[in-house]
């Protein structure tokens, strides 16, 4: 995955969640869910980009 494709992507999610801030009435507390789980979604993304994380269908409890 290229440079450039991770600023594209971050660039289009950040100016989504711009439009969405400014121009969609919602209660202050909805508008805060809301970032914090695109921002939390996009963190896992970046980790998983750049290989320091494991996918997270791979994630599970196994038990021996």
């Amino acid at each position: 995955m290229s440079i450039f494709y991770v600023l594209l992507v971050l660039c289009i999610i950040g100016y989504l969640l711009w439009l969405a801030n400014v121009y969609l009435p919602m209660q202050p507390v909805i508008k805060n869910i809301i970032n914090f789980i695109v921002i939390l979604f996009m963190i896992v993304w970046l980790l998983q980009a750049f290989g320091l994380m494991a996918g997270v269908g791979n994630l599970g409890i196994h038990l021996h």
